[in-house]
């Protein structure tokens, strides 16, 4: 007898095969509409090229000129999106015009550039070469070094750094050279976020005998090239010392005056920052030499962007450091890069523009401005408004509508977005509102929510007044009030993410389909490899609608400017075609739901996605007949299979998978799998088992399915 099988929408990995009777369990690459299940739709790259390093952030915006941009920030390079072409706007920190500074070696790729003084260039960092002249005895030419991004290899001193370049020298090696110009380019930081060696990072497990400290005599900038201290005779002749949480190696100790000298800003892959008169300097030189590192305490911070738009200006903060703009409007916007926003504050957490008041909000960032070593992870700032880089923005006063808080609840300020009505700002604690209010306060700020703080920077979106998020123990809600969002994936998902590249995991909106989607690194990941989404559109209080994937994103924008949604994708083994020695991956952007295959490279192949049942079983009904939901006591044999889809392009193909016992390996019905085409009525089978789950898939290309109500004929046959 023909049995329909309906199955509740969404999955449920909460119980087990055997306990899905009636649901979905697992699946990959689908989605549910009004209820039934459906492959997702496909996505294309836009653009020619691959971004460098790790994309971080990505944000649509619309100029006065009705141009559309996408804002893309990767762990290397700023960049903006326009017309299907790539543009860098990334700013540049510093400017140096050198003459014989280059030096090859016959056979070897490397490259040594020498600079006359300190050049407070990293490792890792980003420099560009232009106006080159000529170099001698060496076979690379102009058009191996004009107008071209390198990655720097090494630092070997405070005056000299190389660079690796595609192809060895063949020449005889250079020692002399013409002109060149270097181009430095703002650190952002490493591509992942990771675990590391608690000796790297700053003093751990404790003190050792005889530690040296002293106090700084003057300020510092995050650009000076010597350290001044009280009495330096205590301090090794060259060594590392460390000043609030920066690390400084220096190559010479002039104990007569107490200047430590041939400096390397930043070292150990921590930030160059200002440090103010008076600051405790002590040597860290022996902290990397003892004992046995350890790992899992110290997190790597990984170089973060925050991007927003004030009106035509992009807004672009590098996380922990400064802030910059760039005018989408200008003459000739593309070829320009970002600039500093001046007088604003050098250190920021975040940055957001509240609308439609129009002042710049920046999060966790200085109560003193321009001194980074006074940065607080609870303090908020705010412009004046509709100005953002006067000398008067940002200093409080009776004119204007500048000010400061510092919010009371939690340990720091993880991430804010914007809301319909109201800003939400979250701690690793809790949940605030924040909200214009006009004079004399400017700002309200209320706190809504406690134990349910953000899990990464970047793991909440808002919709329709309602914010949704990731914490580090569940998902939540607020929509005027706090709810914890029941989820029949959570123990799958938090139970594999791995919670050390808390700062990767990235929330996403489409609209389109009433989704928040969720990208996430799994157990051993070091960046995103799979996602969980929660569908609000066809959600119920007694049936929320979850699913899972391996799809793998580093940003998400929705399609609100676009028309589709965008994303980007990380690969971390790839390399850039625009930065030479890039160790740090590429990036590529994608436009979402279109088609039904994925397209990268110009190559297309196939979106493989499936879906299956929990087991379900049989008992008999009235006079003998055979009734679904059973419990197990009779086998069934199943003698075909009447498919039903919704809607169909191409083929599908239809599993049946067989078990007698709940521990039991699934096995294939022996005729199956079997193909569905847009013209099959019926599949015939031999099938026989005590408990039989559903499997829809697709292998190839062009292909797309939505499910609808399938048959199955069904009877009983005996227990055993």
């Amino acid at each position: 007898m023909l049995q329909k099988l309906k199955f509740q929408p969404g999955f449920n990995k909460q119980v087990t095969a055997t306990g899905g009777e009636g649901q979905w369990v697992s699946g990959d690459y689908v989605r549910f509409r009004y209820g039934s299940p459906e492959k997702v739709g496909g996505w294309a790259q836009l653009g020619d090229n691959t971004l460098t390093g790790r994309n971080t952030a990505i944000h649509h915006f619309v100029n006065a000129s009705g141009i559309k941009y996408a804002a893309l920030g990767t762990n290397r390079f700023l960049y903006v999106y326009s017309g299907g072409a790539f543009y860098d706007i990334t700013p540049i920190k510093a400017t140096t015009t050198l003459t014989n500074a280059f030096t090859t070696t016959q056979s070897d790729a490397t490259v040594t550039i020498t600079f006359a003084s300190d050049h407070n260039i990293k490792q890792y960092d980003i420099i560009r070469l232009d106006n080159f002249t000529e170099i001698t005895d060496s076979d690379f030419s102009s058009g191996d070094f004009d107008d071209t991004n390198f990655m720097v290899t090494s630092v070997p001193t405070s005056t000299t750094l190389t660079i690796e370049m595609e192809s060895a020298e063949s020449g005889s090696g250079a020692s002399t050279s013409g002109g060149i110009r270097v181009q430095h380019f703002y650190s952002i930081g490493p591509a992942v976020e990771a675990s590391a060696a608690g000796w790297g990072l700053g003093l751990w497990g404790g003190t050792v005998a005889g530690e040296v400290f002293n106090t700084l005599d003057g300020a510092l900038t995050d650009a000076s090239t010597s350290i001044v201290i009280d009495d330096s005779s205590g301090f090794p002749a060259s060594g590392t010392v460390l000043i609030n949480n920066e690390r400084i190696a220096y190559t010479t100790n002039t104990t007569g005056t107490g200047t430590l000298s041939g400096l390397t800003r930043g070292s150990d892959n921590t930030t160059a920052a200002a440090h103010s008169d008076g600051a405790t300097v002590t040597d860290a030189s022996e902290y990397t030499k003892w004992g046995a590192s350890q790992t899992g305490d110290i997190v790597t911070a990984p170089g973060l962007w925050s991007l927003d738009n004030y009106g035509n200006k992009l807004i672009a903060t590098i996380v922990d450091g400064a802030t910059f703009e760039w005018d989408s409007n200008a003459t000739g916007a593309t070829a320009t890069r970002a600039t500093i926003v001046a007088n604003a504050p050098t250190a920021a957490v975040q940055t957001l523009v509240s609308t439609p008041d129009r002042h710049l909000v920046c999060f966790g960032t200085e109560t003193t401005i321009g001194t980074t070593s006074t940065q607080d992870d609870m303090y908020i700032r705010w412009s004046d408004q509709e100005s953002i880089d006067a000398s008067t923005s940002w200093a409080p006063s009776a004119t204007n509508t500048a000010g400061t808080q510092r919010l009371a609840d939690g340990t720091r300020i993880v991430g804010a977005i914007r809301g319909r009505d109201a800003i939400y700002i979250w701690t690793d604690t809790s949940l605030f509102i924040m909200r214009f209010v006009g004079a004399p306060f400017t700002f309200s700020f209320q706190q809504v929510g406690t134990n349910c703080g953000l899990i990464g920077k970047h793991a909440a979106v808002e919709v329709d007044g309602a914010a949704y998020w990731m914490s580090e123990n569940g998902f939540f809600r607020y929509t005027g009030k706090l709810e914890s969002l029941a989820c029949l994936v959570e123990d799958y998902v938090y139970d594999d993410i791995n919670t050390v590249p808390k700062n990767h995991i990235y929330a996403g909106l489409n609209n389109l389909f009433g989704e928040v989607t969720w990208f996430y690194p799994g157990s051993g990941a070091a960046s995103n490899n799979r996602s969980v989404t929660y569908n609000f559109m066809d959600s119920t209080p007694e049936r929320p609608v979850w699913t899972t994937s391996s799809l793998a994103r580093s940003t998400w924008a929705d399609s609100a400017v676009f028309g589709k949604p965008h994303a980007t994708e990380y690969d971390s083994s790839a390399t850039s075609d625009t930065t030479v020695g890039n160790t740090d991956g590429v990036t590529i952007y994608y436009e979402h739901e279109t088609g039904q295959d994925q397209i990268k490279g110009g190559t297309r192949s196939a979106i493989t996605s499936n879906i299956q049942s929990g087991d379900f079983d049989i008992s008999l009904g009235q006079g003998g007949g055979a009734d679904l939901r059973g419990d197990g006591e009779y086998m069934m044999k199943i003698r075909r299979v009447l498919p039903d889809f919704l809607t169909q392009t191409g083929n599908a193909r239809v599993t049946l998978n067989l078990k007698n016992y709940p521990t039991d390996s699934e096995s294939s019905s022996s005729l199956g799998p079997f193909t569905s085409t847009t013209t099959t009525t019926k599949i015939d089978t031999r099938a026989r088992a005590r408990a039989i789950a559903l499997k829809v898939d697709n292998t190839g290309q062009k292909q797309h399915w939505k499910l609808g109500t399938f048959r199955l004929d069904i009877q009983a046959d005996g227990r055993r």
